[in-house]
């Protein structure tokens, strides 16, 4: 039996940022995961926002900085967004999660890869899970928007998704060196299309769907076709998943049980972003566990909503209704080079993002 404080089940971000964080702490710590190997499958863009860029830290040679925003109108008629100070940073995710796997590993995390999670019980001194090969003091699920840990253990489980594929190519340069967004309420209904520069020659395009729909990437690289030569390029790789997008499950934790990550609904229902919100959950998880494991008499009451901290998403979960119904491709060809939408558009991008103090957002707001 392997004997653990804390067992993770997941090796993405969330996971390797609560792994890392609780062997930095002095606490033994286990990883499980299916996948054979870190970053083996990958169904994220990798795109970071710049807290998450600046929380990483990762090697440069993982990632190129995005300076801003080309968003387009179903006609492909565009306008640039940006906000001081702020970028976006492509990644090599694959090369990223192997990086970030070394770190835990590094601090001291025991990482058990091609272990997938079947089965967890609590006993009166924590969690035996898989029958009984890993005993724990704490079980943290980070697996992922369709948790098994959250359906095992009788958790908050995820209900509204997008829907999302991308691909990636080689020999495919843009003229502009942006983040381009696509709005189209016929092709990418309830979300968006996006295309931009990635590491080591690779370009990323992709497109999201609020679900029943279904994404049409041929579709999307036909309307693309102007902005990128595509019949000269090379397919590297597909990939696609499921975004969650209807906020925080509840409850996140139970006893001796906490949920991260995707798999706690901790990704944007506006802007669908959740590496940033994932790093963040991994660590303050980290944290408050090792805080309740170092009482002489640990609580078993499950950590509380105020304790993690989890944002509420009232204004996002509101404007995510407001997508779902889907306006027609005219009001979006009228509405984008309006005022106030410009307005709301940068507030969705750059929220909080490079702004200091009241002189920054009346700057972004001006512009």
């Amino acid at each position: 039996m392997h004997r653990y404080d804390v067992l993770v089940v997941g090796a993405s971000f969330a996971g390797l940022a609560c792994a890392r964080h609780a062997a930095e702490l002095g606490l033994k710590v286990g990883v499980l995961e299916r996948q054979p190997w870190p970053g083996h499958t990958v169904h994220t863009t990798g795109l970071l926002v710049r807290e998450a860029d600046v929380l990483l830290q990762a090697p440069a040679a993982l990632s190129r900085r995005i300076p801003g925003v080309r968003l387009y109108t179903p006609s492909l008629r565009h306008v640039d967004l940006d906000a001081p100070g702020y970028y976006f940073a492509a990644t090599d995710t694959p090369g990223l999660l192997r990086w970030y796997a070394e770190q835990a590993r590094v601090a001291g995390a025991e990482l058990h890869f091609g272990s997938a999670f079947i089965d967890a019980r609590r006993e009166p001194e924590g969690v035996l899970v898989n029958g009984g090969a890993y005993s724990t003091r704490f079980l943290v699920g980070a697996d992922g928007a369709r948790s098994s840990v959250a359906a095992h253990l009788r958790l908050g489980r995820n209900r509204a998704f997008l829907l999302g594929i991308e691909a990636e190519f080689r020999n495919l340069p843009l003229a502009v060196d942006r983040l381009h967004c696509f709005v189209d309420s016929a092709l990418v209904p309830g979300y968006i299309g996006w295309m931009f520069q990635g590491v080591n020659g690779i370009t990323q395009v992709g497109l999201a769907c609020q679900r029943p729909h279904k994404p049409d990437l041929g579709a999307l690289l036909k309307r693309l076709a102007p902005l990128a030569d595509f019949g000269r390029a090379e397919l590297v790789e597909k990939r696609g998943g499921l975004i969650p997008v209807g906020g925080c499950v509840a409850p996140a934790a139970a006893e001796r049980v906490l949920l991260l990550g995707d798999a706690a609904g901790l990704v944007s229902p506006l802007t669908a972003g959740g590496i940033h919100l994932a790093i963040e959950s991994g660590l303050r998880g980290a944290e408050l566990i090792a805080e309740r494991l170092g009482q002489s008499a640990p609580s078993r009451r499950p950590l509380s909503p105020v304790e993690l901290r989890h944002p509420r998403f009232f204004w996002k979960l509101l404007l995510r209704r407001l997508l779902e119904l889907n306006p027609p491709n005219r009001w979006l060809e009228r509405l984008l080079f309006n005022g106030l939408s410009l307005r709301i558009a940068r507030l969705i991008y750059f929220y909080r993002k490079g702004l200091k103090g009241w002189a920054g957002w009346r700057a972004l707001l001006r512009r």
